[in-house]
């Protein structure tokens, strides 16, 4: 069984999520030995299971058929996986959750071939769902990902600091979340405004997510985190906090060099992520995150009533009530 962190809205469907769990361990019997192997690690390195809990929750809620549900959330998580095996040879990550990454075992042209596997399988298991609106948006969720990706690596910009950002984070994680929420909406018997609706909220809760990863970045604890405090402004990449500090304090002697990606601030790095860390920033950015995530609960008051939207509207809490 996999390794999961269990709360009240999990519980309501760890059963299913076992048969998920099942459904991404299914491969062709041809497939390579290794494949598996690595396919088996990555699928036992656990996680929270977000993404697959948000899907089953939402499609039991709206009274999707199980099977069909089953293979959405086993296709959304195989996607997150693949994302994750690339983001990792990306970034040159060695470890993750503790466990050493494909790419610090294989070489780079393996880690990417077994990456773009898992794509296709992730993609399989969306047909397997047999509604062709879904694996139209399915697809255009991948692209939107990876354009993401390509975007970040090129450092593509449209000239303002903040719609970059919340551009950034929605192809990152929240288009993800998104597809989830709106996915289930379309195995249900629902209409076009409960379809909108549950489109909206998994996109607000998603943003929400990436921003509280975003904000642990300067506040969590570089042992249990497992990189150093401020590793995406090390990357120069900006995140709400910094960009809300800058806001807070226009006159701070690092922000135009960070903000217009000069070179030459290396010395004074630490010395901003500190200022950064213990700033009212960090508090204003939780209060932006709290704010999506108070819209998307608004959301499901619209929804049917019962302890799955019970169990999503606490979902939704528990991506602003990790600790910061």
């Amino acid at each position: 069984m996999m390794e999961r962190i269990i709360a009240p809205f999990t519980e309501l469907v760890l059963r299913d999520l076992d048969k998920v769990e099942e459904r991404m361990r299914e491969l062709p019997p041809d497939v390579d030995p290794n494949l598996k192997v690595a396919i088996k690690q990555l699928i036992n390195s656990g996680g929270k299971r977000l993404r697959p809990t948000l899907t089953l929750l939402s499609g039991e809620m709206l009274g999707a058929d199980p099977e069909r549900i089953i293979n959405l959330a086993a296709a959304i998580e195989m996607l997150h996986t693949a994302t994750l095996v690339h983001d990792d040879l990306i970034d040159g990550a060695l470890l993750r959750r503790g466990n050493p990454t494909l790419n610090a075992q294989w070489s780079a042209g393996a880690t990417v071939l077994s990456g773009d596997f898992i794509f296709a399988r992730a993609a399989y298991l969306a047909a397997e769902t047999r509604s062709l609106e879904l694996m139209r948006i399915f697809a255009e969720k991948l692209m939107v990902m990876v354009n993401g990706e390509i975007a970040q690596l090129f450092g593509t910009s449209t000239g303002n600091i903040r719609k970059d950002y919340f551009n950034r984070i929605y192809e990152k994680t929240a288009s993800l979340f998104e597809v989830a929420t709106h996915g289930a909406s379309l195995l249900s018997k629902c209409d076009d405004e409960i379809r909108h609706e549950m489109k909206v909220f998994g996109y607000e809760v998603g943003i929400a997510f990436q921003i509280i990863d975003d904000i642990l970045d300067f506040t969590g604890d570089q042992e249990k985190v497992g990189k150093p405090v401020g590793s995406d402004l090390r990357q120069g990449l900006l995140t709400l906090p910094a960009i809300r500090y800058f806001e807070i304090h226009p006159d701070d002697p690092a922000k135009d060099k960070i903000l217009n990606g000069g070179s030459g601030w290396d010395n004074e790095l630490e010395p901003v992520i500190h200022r950064i860390r213990n700033s009212e920033a960090i508090q204003e950015s939780f209060e932006e995150a709290r704010d999506f995530i108070s819209s998307a609960q608004n959301r499901l008051s619209r929804m049917p009533s019962g302890e799955k939207r019970d169990a999503l509207f606490d979902l939704a809490d528990y991506t602003v009530q990790r600790p910061l």
